[in-house]
């Protein structure tokens, strides 16, 4: 199995398939590393699949290098990327303060979502030698303002604005790009223009590769899903299904045992 770094990431572009899985803890990590996924993300979405926080703006720096730590003590040979929390990169110096702290943690690249906005923080975050992982499209870190995830890129203004910022994300020399909810055919197109491979999410076909939160993939959080996601897996039925298998059994030994047992003497 190859060893990815971010720069064979970057090099990917147009050799082959990029499939990318989010992981949060030492198995899941083992797991999809035994499997050869390239790139594993510890993203932000743990907020709501492993912590049941309702977004991923409750996501604190902390949660992400306790996650990132488990995940690393696998010693995967995937490219393992930490997600920079909400509101951890305000200022330059901030955002090199913390992606450092996350790199510590065992990530080797970090992803920052944004484009123009915070190309300041990018830029310092480069400059620093740290790989970047850029996030366009909606912008989960944003809920709060947009109020719904919604396509992005079906107004011209959108589709115009994400052109500049992924050709921004291209100067800075991000080693990926994922594009998330935005219409297919502009995500074709951004892929067509950018030398780093695309990693779409509910963004079509036509990336250079794909990343879904492996809950999802598995149906392990049946409590929501995303309409672009088929479960490969029920994971939790049949996990509902051992759980009541043992409980009967059990039951059953514990019945048979105890009826068994001579009544005391009175």
């Amino acid at each position: 199995m190859d060893t990815w770094t971010p720069d064979l990431i970057r090099a990917s572009k147009g050799k082959q398939f990029l499939p990318a899985l989010t992981t949060y803890d030492y198995p899941m990590t083992r797991m999809l590393d035994e499997l050869g996924i390239p790139m594993l993300l510890v993203g932000d979405s743990l907020g709501m699949v492993v912590l049941g926080y309702p977004d991923t703006t409750h996501v604190t720096m902390e949660d992400m290098i306790h996650h990132i730590r488990a995940a690393a003590r696998a010693k995967p040979k995937a490219c393992l990327v930490g997600d920079m929390p909400y509101q951890s990169y305000e200022t330059s110096e901030q955002a090199v303060r913390n992606a450092r702290r996350l790199v510590e943690a065992g990530a080797q690249a970090v992803k920052l979502e944004g484009g123009h906005d915070i190309g300041m923080q990018i830029r310092a975050i480069r400059n620093a030698g740290i790989p970047c992982v850029g996030h366009l499209g909606m912008l989960p870190q944003h809920i709060l303002e947009e109020g719904s995830y919604k396509i992005k890129g079906r107004r011209e203004n959108e589709r115009r604005q994400l052109l500049e910022d992924a050709a921004f994300l291209e100067t800075v020399g991000v080693c990926a790009l994922v594009i998330e909810l935005v219409e297919p055919n502009l995500s074709q197109k951004i892929t067509s223009v950018t030398s780093a491979p695309t990693i779409g999410i509910g963004s079509g076909p036509h990336c250079d590769g794909q990343i879904l939160v492996t809950h999802d993939l598995v149906g392990s959080f049946p409590w929501f899903r995303p309409k672009f996601v088929k479960p490969r897996l029920q994971a939790t039925r049949q996990m509902q299904d051992a759980v009541r298998t043992w409980r009967c059994d059990e039951d059953g030994l514990y019945k048979q045992n105890h009826h068994s047992k001579p009544s005391p003497a009175s």
